[in-house]
């Protein structure tokens, strides 16, 4: 009796009699082969419980059916869902994923890169990448096939899945005037962030659009998390510019952002009002429920492995781009659109402008 942990191909030829040929040929459904000859191999494979060899068929094939997924932290509830899409969409291909978070460490993004390489994953998704591009390029260039994700870097060669992050933050800017707010600051998140970057392109933009001045002090970077968002968004309230909004970085520094806000006898939104962005499951509990910018996660994760495995099944030098528009949605960390602002982007303030809203130092703080 063979132990189910040996078996061999060579011992389900032997026990099918055919040829081991003709057993690959079925395992990798190639060659012309009867039905009745399929089935029987078939049946044996089963009743011997035999597995093809993952090393050996690499050998062969010099494909190891597996995908690396570099997220830059996967304690942030905007990757898990990303993995989600990825991994649901590899595994119904017949890939499996390596997942590898790197903390927003730059070191931990090589390390985990040249850890891929020498896994000899088929291609790797790599998730807002931190790294300058001098140090990115030369390390996904070593890799068979690459999609990154809300990066784009010259000279790569990797497909690209991003999302037009500086409409979206446009889109907050002109839900925000319409609101009748005039003194507006932005929390821009870490400043390795190409996304970031692309969302102060949209902060600047839609400010300009509008006629209003751009004031480089109120566009703060910052640690994409809780605390990150809660020491800018302090930092802004009691700076007495009379900041009446908040564009933040993502849904979690929105969420410190109210929390300073709090903190400081500040009310969202009559007198700050708050923006996030990724609308995370946590965003529409919060109290007041969080505005944000929506983006579906899933599909991001999905997109960048359909992309990734059509790379892999027709490379080339191409990089195809696959660019997603993300949505406002409105929720009460931001007031209703004000008649006396005119339409979203008005050049005209309300009347009283910022001066007429309380901010957070005269609500009884003072700057520390």
């Amino acid at each position: 009796m063979i132990a189910r942990s040996n078996v061999t191909i060579a011992d389900v030829a032997r026990e099918a009699g055919v040829s081991t040929q003709t057993v690959s040929r079925v395992l990798n459904n190639k060659g012309e082969i009867s039905p009745e000859t399929r089935r029987l191999v078939s049946d044996v494979i089963q009743r011997l419980g035999y597995r093809p060899n993952s090393v050996a068929r690499s050998l062969v094939t010099r494909r190891t059916l597996s995908l690396g997924l570099v997220v830059p932290d996967i304690t942030n509830p905007f990757f898990p869902e990303i993995a989600r899409g990825a991994e649901d969409t590899a595994l119904a291909a017949g890939y499996s994923v390596f997942l590898c978070n790197t903390t927003e460490q730059a070191e931990r993004e090589v390390a985990v890169l040249r850890l891929l390489e020498e896994k000899r994953v088929d291609g790797v998704v790599v998730c807002s990448a931190r790294l300058p591009d001098d140090q990115l390029v030369p390390l996904l260039r070593r890799q068979r096939t690459v999609v990154l994700v809300n990066r784009i870097v010259a000279g790569a060669a990797a497909g690209v899945v991003r999302v037009d992050d500086a409409d979206g933050t446009r889109q907050a800017v002109r839900h925000l005037l319409g609101g009748g707010r005039r003194r507006l600051a932005m929390l821009s998140g870490p400043p390795a962030s190409w996304g970031g970057r692309e969302r102060v392109r949209g902060f600047r933009e839609a400010l300009q659009a509008a006629g209003l001045a751009v004031d480089p002090e109120l566009i703060l970077a910052c640690p994409p998390y809780l605390d990150g968002g809660a020491r800018a968004a302090r930092r802004v309230l009691l700076s007495r510019r009379a900041v009446d909004g908040l564009v933040c970085y993502n849904d979690l520094v929105a969420i410190g952002a109210l929390q300073a806000c709090r903190e400081l006898g500040a009310r969202v939104p009559e007198d700050v009002a708050v923006v996030g962005c990724d609308d995370i499951l946590l965003a529409s509990l919060v109290t007041p429920p969080l505005s944000t910018i929506r983006v579906s996660k899933y599909d991001i994760g999905a997109s960048a492995v359909r992309m990734l495995l059509d790379r892999i099944a027709a490379p080339g030098p191409e990089a195809a781009e696959l660019v997603i528009r993300p949505t406002l949605v409105a929720r009460a960390s931001t007031p209703e659109p004000h008649p006396a602002a005119g339409a979203a982007g008005t050049t005209r303030p309300a009347a009283g402008g910022a001066a007429a809203r309380p901010s957070a130092a005269r609500a009884g703080c003072e700057p520390g």
